[in-house]
């Protein structure tokens, strides 16, 4: 009887041991993975940045799909220029003598293959439209471009984003619904990880500088 009892204070004790070590692990193990996987993210949406930022320069607006972006990185083109202060004479007919006007002059110095300049040998821009993690290879990021009144001046803006839910779909619930409500000056707030906006004029993203002090 007193050994029954004895086993069965064991294997309490055991459990309420885990219980513990559970409690105090698993909100850990839950940053570690939150950590490296929207470090992958945002390393890709840095990339998607540097495609749309480039995509505006030739043709004036962001790429609405990443099919679009793609093939422009496969056969975009920068022209590279250079201006340059002059001068010259020019008669004019009120003062009746020559006087000096000073104009800029932009040359044309050559043309650069836009995956040449942007990725060099690397074709990962191939990929960037997958979220790059375990799991979700076949899901996408959700990218949008529009044109906003700003002032009274029309303005390509874009967004891309991808919800915390899904990045973390395989974690503990109760830990990734807290991380959907984080407000915090070292987190990613709210329920997504986003690049750019619809609303305002930018391309960064929501992800603090810590952030990425910690991918360097």
């Amino acid at each position: 009887m007193k050994l029954g009892i004895q086993v069965v204070l064991w294997i309490v004790s055991i459990f309420f041991a885990y219980k513990i070590y559970d409690s105090i692990s698993g909100p850990i193990n839950f940053n570690q993975t939150k950590i490296k996987r929207y470090s992958k993210v945002i390393n890709v949406m840095k990339d998607i940045r540097t495609a749309q930022i480039a995509h505006k320069d030739v043709k004036g607006v962001y790429a609405n799909n990443f099919d679009s972006l793609i093939k422009f990185i496969d056969e975009g083109i920068f022209t590279l220029l250079e201006k340059r202060d002059s001068s010259y004479l020019e008669y004019d007919r009120i003062y009746r003598i020559d006087m000096l006007r000073e104009v800029i002059v932009t040359d044309t110095l050559g043309f650069v293959p836009v995956k040449d300049s942007l990725f060099q040998t690397s074709d990962r821009y191939k990929k960037m439209s997958n979220i790059p993690i375990e799991g979700l290879q076949d899901s996408v990021f959700k990218i949008t471009s529009t044109i906003i009144n700003k002032n009274g001046y029309k303005v390509p803006v874009f967004e891309v984003k991808v919800s915390k839910n899904t990045l973390l779909f395989d974690q503990d619930q109760d830990l990734v619904k807290q991380e959907n409500e984080t407000v915090s000056v070292d987190g990613v707030n709210g329920p997504e990880i986003i690049l750019g906006s619809l609303t305002n004029v930018s391309t960064n993203g929501n992800w603090p500088t810590i952030f990425d002090a910690k991918q360097e």
